[in-house]
């Protein structure tokens, strides 16, 4: 069934998918059950092959130039960075809006922790995904008033795991170049290594392979200028997100405090302004103007922190751990794999004595021959 679905999904198609994205009605719920699985057959349906939109005369010269970018990025994907030789990647959907989704990202007022969902296939996940954005900011006030932070983003593009073959969306274009290549070596990276119920090691590592495969690609091309810049902005962008990593250390240990709840908002609110100015600050030194502005403007909240440590919290220790193998990705990729069968090693990784104890010894053992 689901081999059918990745050609041109059917009635039946439509309920492999829900049972895909959701499983058990009384696990989502019967109303979020049924916009994921409409959401997704809509995306599926408008997918067009990337070669014959590139021979459409009605297709424009901006759209060719961005999709012939895809090509290449897709190509180099699997040749160089070995992520999956497959279909996805290889078409093309214009959803006529903005966004491919939007996520709900929650957690508890008193608390780093972030709420979590829990599915087949992808397990538990720290965010809930919409296909319209009222039905997303409709839940994000649904947790809001049970007393919890919340965050609502547009989410521009997004990995079904391989489970089908995922379109190129117009919500995508609107990257810059190396956004957009990068983007296509991070969703590939869910095809390739997924843990189930662990979303800050699946993000950090789709992370590490997207800049190591950007970083790759502009070497490959000698485009050493744009790679110089490159570099030097990920530095910039990682001195931010360390910033909040301690802010959010920081946090922590006051939540595991004893405090009356007037003085634990008190001195949270005063923590989460005191991160936001040190974000503000490296932005003003390095000459940045990032998303992070606005939510810093509207207050900070434990949602905001939650969302940026899934995607950076385990980032130095993937690294560490790409350092260990010298580089290269056979053994990197089987380093990882080995991690992804013990949760031990795995938060070990994410631990500034990464690749001590039990990380290294998984290191160790997964790149042998």
């Amino acid at each position: 069934m689901l081999t059918q679905t990745r050609s041109r999904p059917g009635r039946a198609s439509q309920i492999a998918l829900m049972l895909l994205l959701c499983g058990a009605v009384s696990g989502c719920g019967v109303a979020y059950m049924t916009q994921a699985a409409k959401g997704q057959w809509s995306l599926m349906r408008a997918r067009r092959p990337i070669p014959a939109v590139l021979a459409d005369p009605g297709t424009s010269p901006e759209l060719k130039t961005r999709l012939q970018l895809v090509q290449d990025a897709r190509a180099f994907a699997s040749s160089a960075l070995l992520l999956p030789d497959n279909r996805s990647y290889r078409s093309y959907s214009d959803l006529r809006r903005p966004y491919a989704v939007w996520n709900v990202v929650a957690a508890p007022e008193f608390s780093i922790e972030p709420l979590h969902w829990c599915f087949p296939f992808t397990g538990c996940i720290a965010y809930r995904g919409y296909f319209h954005e009222r039905s997303a900011r409709r839940y994000a006030r649904t947790l809001a008033l049970r007393g919890n932070d919340v965050l609502v983003y547009g989410v521009a593009a997004y990995s079904t795991l391989g489970h089908f073959a995922d379109p190129v969306l117009n919500t995508m274009m609107e990257y810059g170049d190396l956004e957009l290549v990068s983007t296509i070596f991070h969703e590939l990276a869910h095809q390739l290594i997924y843990v189930s119920g662990d979303s800050e090691f699946n993000e950090s590592f789709a992370v590490t392979v997207e800049q190591e495969g950007l970083r790759r690609w502009l070497a490959a091309r000698d485009r050493s200028v744009e790679l110089a810049k490159y570099l030097e902005r990920r530095h910039e962008f990682e001195q931010i997100d360390a910033a909040f990593t301690a802010g959010r250390s920081q946090l922590g240990s006051l939540y595991s405090q004893s405090l009356p709840p007037a003085r634990m908002r008190e001195r949270k609110q005063a923590r989460l302004e005191a991160i936001g100015q040190n974000v503000l600050a490296l932005e003003q030194q390095y000459g940045l103007h990032t998303i992070y502005d606005n939510w810093i403007a509207q207050g900070l909240n434990n949602a905001h922190l939650a969302s940026i440590a899934t995607y950076a919290g385990c980032v130095p220790g993937f690294q560490r751990l790409l350092a260990a193998q010298g580089g290269a990705l056979p053994a990197f990729y089987r380093a990882v794999r080995r991690l992804a069968h013990d949760a031990q090693a795995r938060r070990a990784l994410c631990r500034e004595d990464a690749l001590t104890g039990e990380a290294a010894g998984a290191a160790t053992e997964a790149s042998r021959p």
